[in-house]
């Protein structure tokens, strides 16, 4: 399967798309972002990161994932995001990283970003 990325579509040099991956037109796919396998952003989504996204997602338009933590604590550590696999995001919903004091593995932790 080919990755399939719409002209319009903003993706970093950073990004790691995988086979399958599908990014709309005038989607936005940030740096030390990866997409897995068959993966969709339908059309003016945002992915920032550091994110790791798992196989067969779907992210609808004007969602926003991966953003900067919006808990008032968040003094600018190293945080990220990582979303499992056949997940549904739906229209403007935002998914944001989390802090230091949550209980997800640190961004150094071999399963995280």
């Amino acid at each position: 399967m080919a990755v399939d990325v719409h002209p319009t579509a903003v993706v970093s040099a950073g990004a790691k798309l995988a086979d399958g991956v599908s990014v709309g037109p005038l989607c936005v796919v940030g740096a030390d972002v990866e997409l897995g396998r068959g993966t969709r952003l339908v059309a003016s989504a945002v992915v920032l990161g550091p994110a790791r996204v798992g196989a067969d997602n779907v992210v609808h338009p004007f969602a926003v994932i991966g953003a900067e933590p919006q808990d008032r604590s968040h003094a600018g550590q190293a945080t990220c995001l990582v979303v499992g696999d056949r997940n549904v995001f739906r229209e403007h919903v935002t998914v944001h990283r989390g802090t230091t004091k949550d209980r997800g593995p640190p961004p150094s932790a071999p399963t995280a970003c």
